[in-house]
């Protein structure tokens, strides 16, 4: 997922024992957000660390006196992007400097991690970069940048955990909230980027965890899911010196009063160890749906992406999932065209996918990313090939999800209501597969309705609120 999201909200609510001043809003904050939902937590983050200095949010580059660029290096073309965006705000920051208006520019996140010397030297204009690993330093490096001349870089791994100097969450983040838990990444996958822009893998401890999805109920919140690069590499360790692993965590949160519903995200076949599988059959709160990627299903190209497993394991994990949970909803990620790859290593991901039957995934042609192994391997498949191959997944896996989709059809679920419609009249949510639901009638957002599933359509469901089909009975 690598699409622009849009400005997080911010609240300029100051802290207790903080002045007025600070309190009252007199600045404007705006953040584009690309990337994952460990990014969208991330922006959340910052804009609770600048809501104390008079941060107040909004949507327009031309009012705003702090712009933050949180970027993803995943996608193809990430930093051209991210240039493209800035070359904009360069525009706007010289129109605002006319009217005697300062305009502060933040690069953050993995573009900024990757590439800050070239960001400062093709935009010097930047005032701000900041790796993920440092934003909870972003009040130092904007008194920094208003009276230094020339840009604050920081993008180093500090050798501080930068949870423990996070202020609390203010922002609630309505009925869904989500909660990073672990960071970085150890497995160094031949196509990945991400151990050289967010490290080695990190996981905070439980208390911590858990003191933040009881504010996140108490503020709202019906449904936490759980954020790491490797999620479920996830093993804090307690004050008490005990580790922990993702299932003790996961059994801990659904007793939080006003929890609902548990989902984590996004999980790597080597860490599902058996104490997670039976916590899907254990745990009501935990939705019988996960996203395990495979990117393959050929070991020749699983052992050159360095992925550490083979498909036979990837199979067997789906088995024993659906053992614990028969309901269970699988989605994954898939790369086609990884250097080298044949038609018989196409051929067999085809066959995996097939085996498997998908819910859903996210499916992409391979592309170079500087820096990593694959990017200086031989034998690339030709573009034409990828595409083709593409397509030919592609269209294996919506008819897998149209069918998923049909199959739930006349089933009654609980929705979780996350607001209005399109129509009017109508509510919004989402089922326990993450499927978008809408319904003619009445519900507050953050209930938990029983409906009857009445229609599959190419990107949603319709429903009946079940207490309409007991009186209409």
């Amino acid at each position: 997922m690598s699409s622009l999201i849009g400005p997080v909200p911010a609240v300029a609510q100051a802290p207790a024992g903080a002045s007025t001043a600070a309190a009252k809003p007199a600045r404007k904050l705006l953040i584009r957000t690309w990337g994952c939902q460990m990014n969208v937590y991330d922006s959340g983050r910052m804009a609770d660390i600048l809501a104390p200095l008079g941060y107040a949010p909004t949507e327009s580059a031309e009012e705003a006196d702090m712009v933050i660029l949180n970027t993803c290096h995943i996608r193809e073309k990430a930093s051209e992007k991210v240039f493209s965006d800035l070359g904009r705000l360069r525009e706007t920051k010289k129109a605002r400097a006319a009217e005697g208006r300062q305009t502060v520019i933040a690069v953050a996140g993995c573009v900024a991690q990757a590439e800050g010397a070239e960001i400062t030297a093709r935009a010097p204009w930047v005032d701000i970069v900041l790796g993920p690993q440092t934003y909870h330093r972003l009040p130092e490096m904007v008194a920094r940048a208003s009276r230094a001349a020339g840009a604050v870089i920081e993008t180093d791994f500090p050798a501080e955990d930068k949870f423990d100097h996070l202020p609390e969450a203010r922002a609630s983040q309505g009925p869904v909230a989500f909660l990073t838990i672990q960071e970085g990444c150890d497995k160094f996958c031949s196509f990945c980027v991400v151990p050289y822009t967010r490290g080695a893998e990190f996981s905070r401890g439980p208390e911590a965890i858990i003191a933040e999805a009881r504010q996140l109920a108490a503020g709202g919140a019906r449904e936490i899911a759980l954020l790491g690069q490797n999620v479920n590499a996830w093993a804090g360790e307690a004050q008490s010196g005990a580790k922990w692993r993702l299932a003790r965590l996961l059994r801990e949160l659904a007793e939080i009063p006003g929890v609902a519903r548990l989902r984590y995200t996004t999980s790597h076949p080597r860490d599902m160890d058996d104490d997670l599988i039976a916590a899907h059959g254990d745990i009501p709160a935990l939705m019988p749906y996960l996203h395990l990627p495979v990117q393959s299903g050929s070991d020749r190209v699983l052992a050159a992406m360095n992925r550490g497993h083979k498909a036979d394991l990837y199979l067997r994990l789906a088995d024993r999932l659906r053992e614990a949970r028969p309901d269970i909803a699988l989605t994954s990620d898939f790369i086609v065209g990884h250097p080298g790859e044949t038609a018989a290593d196409f051929e067999a991901t085809m066959r995996l996918v097939e085996r498997v039957g998908f819910a859903g995934a996210y499916s992409f042609k391979y592309s170079a990313r500087p820096g990593t192994p694959a990017a200086g391997q031989p034998n690339a498949v030709p573009e034409a090939e990828k595409d083709a191959r593409l397509q030919t997944l592609q269209a294996l896996l919506r008819e897998q999800q149209d069918r998923f989709n049909r199959a739930v059809v006349g089933r009654v679920v609980d929705v979780l209501i996350t607001g209005t419609g399109r129509h009017p009249g109508q509510v919004a949510g989402r089922s326990p597969w993450l499927q978008p639901v809408h319904a003619t009638g009445a519900a507050p957002v953050g209930a938990v309705v029983p409906m009857q599933l009445r229609a599959a359509h190419p990107n949603s469901l319709s429903a009946t609120m079940a207490h309409q089909e007991s009186a209409a009975a």
